[in-house]
């Protein structure tokens, strides 16, 4: 092996043992918290989390052990298996995110209507549609053998061997990535930036009343004045930087790999091997954002977390006391003759 797949090898297996950790931490908290399971969301945030589960342990050591042999990993059954699930997966996890952003949409444009229009009758219609829709495309690429091991991305996946399907396969990827990676991407843009209109008209009201009230308050300390201006900047920034990052990371991630599935079906442009699993890699790695970005850095995800922890380890001294009671018990001090 070279130092570059050695390198791209600890990647994968980085991003495997993080993916796993982190969705496991994000399932622990939809169990131990009430709260949590109560808000709609949370639907559509689990859904997110059993995708990136199955991603982790299903595609990503495939390609771990593609990119360490450089063949096949299993037999062609294991490798149809796991590119189905591959293909269904990833157009699952990214519509759930586009439900998560037309989900925000609803309660910050329409918040007085939205325990009406967002129920968990309605979540559930909306998850539904997300499993026929993810799973339209691999049943389609099994029935015509488009599944198998591609040595470019070193994973089992989405792949043509026959020549004279090649107009076909390339119409179906392109048809694929309109209606997965395009789709989600628009509702996204849509979604979020309408909210982000409505966070910045709901900032300059605040900022008006806030510079009001200083005008009116003359004797107010410099240093209060500026720290109020200070939390007038911030605010402003709040909802760009998370709307940003909504977007960013789904670009970031998998933009790459959509593109370079796309030129790939041109015979002109010649992919590096090492490029096609690194645009894997960068798609692999949603699986680990989307835990930090969608659960684990909001205030009841953390709240929970912290709790899940705390009572871990005083569970765990309380264990160790008991056995260090018990122990005194049994070998009593002695007194010196």
């Amino acid at each position: 092996m070279s130092i570059w797949e050695l390198l791209l090898a600890f990647v994968v297996v980085v991003l495997m043992l993080v993916a796993l950790l982190a969705n496991v931490l994000v399932l622990m908290c939809f169990l131990y918290s009430a709260d949590i399971r109560k808000q709609v969301p949370g639907l559509f945030i689990l859904n997110l989390t059993f995708c990136n589960l199955l991603m982790a342990v299903s595609s990503m050591p495939l390609t771990l052990a593609g990119i360490i042999y450089k063949s096949q990993p299993g037999g062609d059954q294991v490798c149809h298996v796991v590119g189905f699930l591959e293909t269904f997966l990833t157009t699952n996890s990214m519509l759930s995110m586009a439900a998560l952003s037309i989900d925000r949409w609803i309660a910050v444009v329409f918040p007085l209507s939205y325990h009406s229009k967002m129920r968990y009758r309605d979540a559930a219609l909306i998850l539904s549609y997300t499993w026929l829709h993810s799973a339209s495309f691999p049943i389609v690429a099994a029935s015509l053998s488009w599944l198998g091991f591609h040595h470019l991305y070193a994973s089992c996946t989405l792949y043509n061997k026959r020549p004279e399907d090649r107009t076909q396969f390339v119409i179906f990827t392109g048809v694929f990535h309109a209606l997965s990676f395009l789709l989600s991407l628009v509702v996204l843009c849509f979604t979020y930036l309408k909210v982000l209109k409505v966070a910045r008209f709901h900032c300059k009201r605040i900022d008006v009343i806030t510079m009001q009230t200083l005008v009116l308050l003359v004797d107010i300390h410099p240093s209060v004045r500026e720290r109020c201006l200070e939390e007038q900047r911030r605010r402003r920034q709040r909802a760009t930087k998370k709307i940003s990052t909504f977007i960013g990371t789904f670009i970031l991630c998998f933009a790459p790999y959509v593109i370079t599935r796309l030129v790939e079906l041109s015979s002109v442009v010649h992919i590096s091997s090492h490029w096609g699993i690194i645009s894997k890699c960068l798609a692999y790695s949603k699986a680990v954002s989307d835990p930090f970005v969608y659960s684990l850095l909001r205030h009841q995800y953390k709240k929970t977390w912290k709790d899940i922890i705390n009572k871990i380890l005083k569970r765990s001294s309380i264990n160790s006391s008991a056995l260090a009671g018990e122990s005194h018990n049994r070998n009593p001090p002695q007194l010196n003759e």
